[in-house]
């Protein structure tokens, strides 16, 4: 099992104040922000670092740090840039791709309309980001193309996840990491996570 899951009650706080259908436009944007720089900390227990020596006011020390150039992040377009600031707050450095897929309507299945990486994106770790695990079929789609580029390191990172696209992950991808905030009870007959959200994008940018 790959899935971490943060059961932490300030999590649970800011998930319940997202997910309120009362909850406007910019404090959804400031929690997402919030609770994807938390998963993002966890994601990166594993890290790591660097030997260096700084000078601190006092004397000299060996320590380390990150080579933040060696990370990429890729959103899910649209509603994973909504997650993007909250792990650059941690990491600035880090490069951005983006892959754009958009769900049939009729199948469930993703349909990828843009795709563009960073130059050498099979010598970094890539961290996958988008707010919803629904069915998987995005994430899986997304993994399998950045595999398809070289990409050997990949963590995925959620705020709320259905069981079906953990087990997507897994199936399809034993290999990579799933981090999220939650994990609600199912997916309605439209594909939607119960008791969810609402369409994360949508409550990202404020089109309904």
């Amino acid at each position: 099992m790959n899935e971490f899951v943060l059961n932490h009650p300030i999590i649970t706080h800011k998930l319940a104040i997202l997910r309120d259908i009362n909850t406007g436009t910019k404090e959804v944007r400031e929690l997402v922000t919030e609770i994807s720089t938390i998963l993002f900390y966890e994601a990166m227990r594993d890290a790591k670092l660097e030997k260096t020596t700084i000078e601190t006011p006092l004397e000299k020390m060996d320590t380390g740090m990150l080579n933040e150039d060696y990370y990429a992040i890729v959103p899910i377009l649209r509603a994973g840039m909504g997650m993007v600031d909250g792990i650059l707050n941690v990491i600035p450095n880090a490069k951005i791709g983006h892959i754009g897929l958009y769900r049939n309507e009729e199948t469930f299945e993703p349909v990828e309309y843009y795709y563009k990486m960073p130059d050498g994106i099979d010598k970094r770790e890539v961290i996958v980001i988008d707010p919803m695990l629904a069915t998987g079929g995005s994430a899986s789609a997304t993994i399998s193309r950045l595999k398809q580029d070289g990409v050997t390191k990949i963590k995925l990172l959620c705020i709320v996840a259905a069981p079906q696209g953990i087990k997507t992950i897994e199936d399809d991808h034993p290999d990579v990491e799933i981090f999220c905030a939650t994990v609600d009870r199912e997916l309605n007959e439209n594909a939607y996570i119960l008791p969810g959200l609402g369409d994360a994008g949508d409550r990202v940018y404020g089109t309904k």
